[in-house]
């Protein structure tokens, strides 16, 4: 997708990826960029608006986890905006202590965005169409023991956006769906490991992951919006050390039809 004169959503855009993020989308001439998150960064957002004078740049306050605060931000967004043309579901939560707040802001928070997007986005009901990128983890490609909670979060997040993309929704909604999975990222989430992991003794498994190269944000950042630009409905892509690659998703099971 061109990104020039787009409007886009970014949720989680104050975040360890979704800053790089921010950043280098408005390296591109879009129109305007609405930032969901938690808590607001006004030391850096009232830079980005400095920065970009011609981008109509907004933070509006989520709550990902509460059904009302998603309603009431895409409100506030198609009121201001129009429309928008790009959603970027980037919250997340790496903790297998919490459980249930793994599972609401992982996968529950960026189902029920996706859905809550596409009532504005949906050709069909009067919407440009456009796209959501969803943002997964390698952990979403397989089984990772270490954080087993999180593994199975994400894995709900690739399976879901993969079933979002299908050719007849694409045809329907004009709607496009892309998983991006990046690797390990030199951010805050994956910080002290040690007090996160599915169970509280010691696993060989922890020792390796404090071994295992992190890319740098702004790396993962870089090639995140630029797959945005160049890729196709459904593709599934991981972004580890700097590198983009598509995932050949195997097809495990075909349904046995009635004659």
């Amino acid at each position: 997708m061109d990104l020039a004169g787009k409007n886009v959503v970014y949720l989680g855009g104050f975040g360890g990826i979704g800053q790089k993020c921010v950043q280098e989308l408005l390296r591109r001439p879009i129109k305007a960029l609405a930032i969901f998150d938690l808590n607001a960064n006004e030391e850096l957002l009232a830079e980005w608006k400095s920065q970009h004078p011609d981008t109509d740049i907004f933070y509006h306050k989520l709550d990902i986890t509460q059904k009302s605060d998603i309603d009431a931000a895409y409100k506030a967004t198609a009121e201001r905006f129009g429309h928008f043309d790009v959603v970027v579901n980037g919250s997340g939560l790496m903790n297998d202590r919490l459980v249930e707040l793994t599972i609401q802001i992982n996968l529950l928070g960026v189902i029920n965005s996706t859905l809550t997007a596409l009532e504005y986005m949906d050709m069909a009901k009067g919407g440009k169409g456009g796209l959501i990128v969803n943002i997964s983890s390698v952990a979403g490609l397989q089984p990772t023991a270490i954080m087993a909670i999180y593994s199975a979060a994400k894995t709900g997040v690739t399976t879901f956006t993969r079933a979002m993309a299908n050719p007849f929704f694409y045809a329907h909604c004009g709607v496009g769906f892309i998983t991006m999975c990046p690797g390990f990222t030199d951010t805050g989430v994956v910080e002290d490991m040690g007090n996160k992991t599915t169970f509280t003794y010691d696993t060989p498994m922890l020792a390796m992951f404090n071994r295992v190269k992190r890319q740098k944000a702004e790396d993962c950042a870089r090639n995140l919006v630029s797959a945005i630009e160049t890729s196709k409905n459904g593709a599934v892509l991981m972004l580890e050390m700097g590198e983009t690659t598509e995932v050949d998703m195997p097809v495990m099971w075909k349904p046995q039809l009635d004659n």
